[in-house]
C-alpha cells in the first residue's frame, strides 16, 4: 500500500513554549520549529503528551497551530500534526474539524480516557463519529495508543476494523506502548497497510524492521540527528547501530527522569538558545539540582549529547 497521506519519518513530539504566567509563548514558536526542522525532523506533533496537550483548551490549540503554520514559509514540506483527543466526543469532533480547516496534515487522537472499561464496540462507535464528522476524505487520523497514560488500549482488532471502515481517513497509530512485542504484532498483522509511528526511541529500529512508517518521540526535541541517521539508513536498506545505541542509552536515561515535559524543557534551555519555558500545572519545573544531574549523566553516557 502506498503512503496515501505522505506522512513518514522523524516527527518530533514538540514541547509547548509557555511564558511564566502559563500563557502560550507564541513568539518563541516559529524559531523553535525552525530549529527542529533544521535538525532533521520531518514534522512536529503539537499538543501530544510531551506538549502537555490535555492541559490546553481547544481555542489555545488553534491559536498555536495558526502560528505554527508559518514554518511552511521556510520549510514547505514540514508536516504539522495536532493532538485533538479529549474525553468529550463533541469537543474532539469540533477541534479535529477546526485543525483540518486550518490546514494541518493530520491529527493524533487519544481515546476517551475517562471511561477506562469502554469496550472495543464503544471505542469503534466513538472513533467512527470523529472520523465521519470531522476528518475530510484524505485526512489522516492516527489513534494514540498510550495505555500507561490513558488506561484505554487500542486493540489490533479495533485498529483493523477502523482501517477497513475508513480506509481514506484512518491512517494508523502512534504506538507509545514501549512494548517490543506489540511493535512486532503490529508489523505482522498490518505490514504497510497501517501507518505506525513508534513512540519509543530505543524501539525505533525494531519498529522500522516491522514496517513502521516512522517515529513520533519526545527525544526528537534534542536527539533528532540520531533519529535521522537511523531513518536514513533504513531507507537505504541498512542499519545504523551506533546511532541506535546512543538513542537506546539516552532513552533509558531520560525515562528515569520522567515526566518528559519538565525534563526536556530544562535540557533544551541548557543546550540550545531557548528560554526555560514554564509548564502548566499540575506539572512542575524540574528542580535545578535534578536537571543538572540528568544533564551530567547524559553528557557522560551519550556521545554528542550536547550537539
Amino acid at each position: 500500500m502506498s503512503n496515501t497521506w505522505n506522512l513518514s519519518g522523524v516527527i518530533v513530539a514538540a514541547l509547548t513554549p509557555l511564558d511564566e504566567d502559563f500563557a502560550l509563548a507564541l513568539d518563541d514558536l516559529p524559531p523553535f520549529l525552525d530549529f527542529l526542522a533544521l535538525r532533521g525532523n520531518h514534522g512536529a506533533l503539537l499538543f501530544g503528551t510531551t506538549g502537555e496537550g490535555p492541559s490546553f483548551a481547544p481555542a489555545e490549540r488553534l491559536q498555536l497551530l495558526k502560528v505554527a503554520l508559518q514554518v511552511r514559509q521556510v520549510h514547505p514540506d514540514f508536516k504539522l500534526l495536532v493532538g485533538t483527543g479529549t474525553p468529550s466526543l463533541q469537543e474532539t469532533i469540533d477541534l479535529t474539524r477546526a485543525v483540518f480547516d486550518l490546514g494541518c496534515d493530520g491529527v493524533v487522537v487519544l481515546p476517551p480516557y475517562y471511561f477506562r472499561k469502554a469496550s472495543d464496540e464503544g471505542l469503534f462507535a466513538w472513533f467512527s463519529q470523529v472520523l465521519q464528522r470531522a476528518v475530510p476524505t484524505g485526512g489522516a487520523l492516527l489513534g494514540y495508543h498510550i495505555p500507561s497514560q490513558t488506561g484505554v488500549p487500542l486493540s489490533l482488532d479495533l485498529l483493523a476494523r477502523l482501517k477497513d471502515a475508513f480506509p481514506d481517513r484512518f491512517a494508523g497509530l502512534k504506538d507509545s506502548s514501549s512494548d517490543a512485542e506489540h511493535a512486532r504484532r503490529l508489523g505482522t498483522r498490518f505490514g504497510k497497510d497501517l501507518q505506525v509511528f513508534s513512540g519509543n526511541d530505543a524501539l525505533f529500529s525494531l519498529a522500522l524492521e516491522n514496517s513502521a512508517s516512522g517515529c513520533i518521540t519526545a527525544m526528537a526535541n534534542l536527539r533528532s540527528p540520531d533519529l535521522r541517521l537511523v531513518w536514513d539508513a533504513h531507507q537505504a536498506g541498512k542499519a545504523h547501530p551506533q546511532a541506535h545505541a546512543r538513542l537506546a542509552t539516552a532513552r533509558s536515561l531520560m525515562d528515569r527522569y520522567a515526566p518528559f515535559p519538565p525534563l526536556f524543557k530544562a535540557l533544551l534551555a541548557r543546550l540550545h538558545p531557548f528560554p526555560r519555558w514554564a509548564l502548566r500545572p499540575p506539572l512542575m519545573p524540574l528542580p535545578e539540582d535534578v536537571a543538572e544531574q540528568a544533564l551530567g549523566e547524559a553528557l557522560a553516557q551519550v556521545d554528542g549529547f550536547a550537539t
